[in-house]
């Protein structure tokens, strides 16, 4: 699809004012992109379901900051981002249905934003259909109104990206500083340090292996560009991971432990091909660890084999319309970020890929523009309707998926507020205390502090919980045909579904009275 303004990115020059092939960004191509996050906005809200309840590791992060629950222990992998993002809402409401609302506005208005950094690099209706690609992958949908943090990481990813590629084709004038025409350039400038914050600010290992190619990309800058770019790009991961950082040698013996903690509670970091176990993880499953099982269906891995292949067709586009550096850098950042999770880790869990799934879009809505307008005129409307055909067909396997993944997902919830119910009914309320299988999430519901003496979420000793029983209630949880702990298996035990309790004394006879 070449066109003028795509041909102006060769020269390095500025790619002009958000226009493009003949669409006024103040009109329809505003309207396309606001429309596209709307529907997401709006798919979220209908399909995920506000009363869904928050998983293990939302119950982690809400409870930083939120009066439902005490603080859960927070692992050497985790960074404190989401807690933050959700503390207008959980800092003084308990409410998940008015959480979800909230993060589904958010998420809608984050998607917009993002796409809007990129006009002027690519068509309106190409960035219109990246997003609503991105958008419409159960994935997305499933975590926008989640207190997870790889939809932000992808949102950061977009903008990071999209803005240095902005940055980059800027004009200056001879003494290399913008001119006035420039100003919106500038905030393009700051809009990378702001991609790179919130990538780092959600998870700081993610965005430094995101940025990989940005920083590579540098040498090619030429002057005071180099400059700005790099402290852009600096001062963006360091105020989004300086916390992170810090936390790191306050409590957690220094950033090389952290980081081996981190390791260590993800397998052990190291050469590990989990290309098959992110192929398991498409139908559905939320994590894939370990991940057995077969394959799901091919009609929903078909779409990961093409992404590929589209991503190349899109660079062959871009390379046909002189504006390779366009598509070549989401495509570079894309692989970056999906290293790590496709070669190093043991194990998969679907949201991981968002970020590069985020990236990939861009260069795919080339691909399918270029298909959809390639024919002659005559043959096509034929071209059109069979891509939209297809394009419909993905999107009724995707919801289909996420139907199954939100039914699943919200069972469990609902089994973990059932035996916070029964654990109140045998007298274990705030303060209190649960330890043993599914503690965190559980203990979230049940208004408890969590603690466990093993495994990668050990925060606590025997002695200790022993002391705590003296004080205030304390259950220890395990599975129905399961043990209990060694010093909670003369404690008086309940059977509730697929869960027995067993309740400290002190607690269990306040329980019964």
């Amino acid at each position: 699809m070449a066109n003028s303004s795509n041909v102006t990115l060769v020269g390095g020059r500025r790619p002009g004012p958000p226009s493009v092939a003949g669409t006024s960004w103040r009109g329809r191509g505003e309207l396309a992109l606001a429309a596209v996050a709307a529907a997401f906005t709006l798919a979220q809200l209908a399909l995920v379901r506000p009363g869904m309840g928050l998983g293990w590791d939302e119950t982690v992060y809400v409870s930083q900051i939120s009066a439902q629950a005490p603080p859960a222990f927070f692992s050497a992998p985790r960074a404190r981002g989401v807690s933050l993002l959700v503390a207008p809402i959980t800092s003084w409401s308990s409410s998940t249905p008015l959480l979800r609302v909230y993060l589904a506005l958010l998420s809608g208005l984050g998607l917009y934003l993002a796409l809007r950094v990129w006009r002027g690099l690519f068509p309106a209706r190409v960035l219109a259909l990246a997003g609503a690609l991105f958008a419409s992958l159960w994935v997305t949908v499933f975590y926008g109104p989640q207190a997870m943090p790889n939809y932000w990481v992808a949102i950061g990813a977009l903008i990071c990206v999209g803005c240095f590629l902005r940055v980059r084709a800027d004009r200056y004038d001879r003494a290399d500083r913008y001119d006035r025409a420039d100003r919106c350039d500038r905030a393009a400038l700051g809009g990378v340090g702001a991609g790179a914050a919130l990538m780092a600010w959600m998870r700081p290992t993610d965005a430094i292996w995101t940025v990989l190619p940005l920083l590579a990309l540098l040498v090619c800058v030429r002057g005071r560009r180099r400059l700005a770019l790099l402290t852009a790009l600096v001062a963006g991961l360091v105020a989004g991971a300086g916390e992170w950082v810090v936390e790191a040698y306050v409590s957690y013996g220094g950033l090389g432990q952290r980081l081996s903690d981190a390791s260590h509670i993800q397998g052990g970091l190291g050469w590990n091909i989990a290309v098959g176990d992110q192929l398991r993880s498409l139908g559905g499953r939320a994590l894939c660890r370990p991940c057995t099982g077969a394959m799901p269906d091919v009609a929903v891995m078909a779409w990961w084999f093409v992404l590929p292949l589209l991503a190349a067709l899109g660079l062959a586009v871009a390379v046909r319309a002189r504006r390779t550096t366009a598509t070549l850098v989401p495509l570079a950042c894309a692989t970056t970020a999906a290293v790590p999770y496709l070669f190093l880790i043991g194990y998969a869990a679907p949201r991981f890929l968002l970020p590069a799934y985020a990236l990939l879009a861009i260069p795919v809505a080339d691909a399918l523009v270029h298909l959809g307008t390639m024919p002659g005129r005559a043959w096509r409307p034929v071209a059109v309707a069979v891509l939209a055909l297809v394009i419909a067909g993905h999107v009724s396997v995707q919801y289909a998926v996420l139907e199954k993944a939100v039914d699943r997902t919200t069972a469990s919830h609902r089994g973990w507020a059932r035996t916070a119910g029964e654990l109140h009914r045998l007298g274990v309320r705030p303060p209190c205390l649960l330890t043993g299988s599914e503690a965190i999430p559980i203990a979230f519901y049940t208004g408890c502090s969590s603690a466990q003496t093993s495994g990668h979420n050990a925060n606590a000793t025997r002695a200790g919980i022993l002391r705590t029983a003296t004080r205030i209630p304390v259950a220890a949880l395990a599975p129905a045909n399961g043990s209990a702990p060694a010093y909670a298996r003369g404690w008086p035990s309940h059977r509730y579904g697929a869960v027995r309790i067993h309740v400290a004394p002190a607690a269990g006879e306040g329980g019964r009275g």
